[in-house]
């Protein structure tokens, strides 16, 4: 069986850092480009592209921080014949 697709992050709060967590990618709701690019195997600048085109619904902006809806990005590449 496959081990889940995991990132490392560090954050910080208030100029402290914590400790490093384990976050599994398939649990997130909101993937940033280059997390969506781990978890797909896209590349970074494909999926730039995907999420620029018009009527994109898995896109989601905070800010001006583009996040990927993973649940609805997994559906478009399901029914994607080619990308």
């Amino acid at each position: 069986m496959e081990e889940p697709v995991m990132m490392m992050f560090q954050e910080k709060t208030s100029g402290k850092a914590k400790e490093k967590q384990d976050v599994d990618l398939s649990k997130k709701c909101l993937l940033t480009l280059e997390e969506a690019a781990l978890y797909t195997g896209i590349g970074i600048n494909k999926l730039r592209e995907i999420s620029n085109r018009e009527g994109c619904d898995f896109i989601l902006w905070n800010g001006s921080k583009r996040l990927l809806k993973r649940m609805k990005l997994e559906a478009y590449l399901n029914a994607a014949y080619s990308i």
